[in-house]
């Protein structure tokens, strides 16, 4: 089966990565206009005026919509203002 290269742990590239929800991830950790919904992968209906965090070493995934991903991932995911966001995303990645 071939893997999703989004979910490549940085362990492949020779380093650990902090335990999902810890802060020190970035290098698939991004913050994003909440789309409307997700379906099939896409992206459907435009987008809210909310704000997520998305963290692909947490294991979530940018193709699942906010109701696939288990409770513990929509804590970190959001949603947040953009102001809220960018502190959580700050905080997600340690700085």
């Amino acid at each position: 089966m071939a893997r999703d290269p989004w979910l490549r742990v940085d362990a492949e590239a020779g380093g650990t990565s902090p335990r999902a929800g810890q802060p020190g991830h970035g290098r698939t950790a991004y913050l994003r206009r909440r789309p409307a919904r997700i379906v099939d992968g896409r992206m459907e209906g435009g987008y809210t005026a909310a704000f997520e965090l998305v963290c692909g070493q947490c294991g979530d995934h940018p193709y699942l919509d906010y109701s696939e991903i288990p409770r513990w991932l929509q804590r970190i995911r959001g949603p947040y203002t953009l102001e809220g966001g960018l502190a959580a995303y700050a905080d997600h990645l340690g700085l």
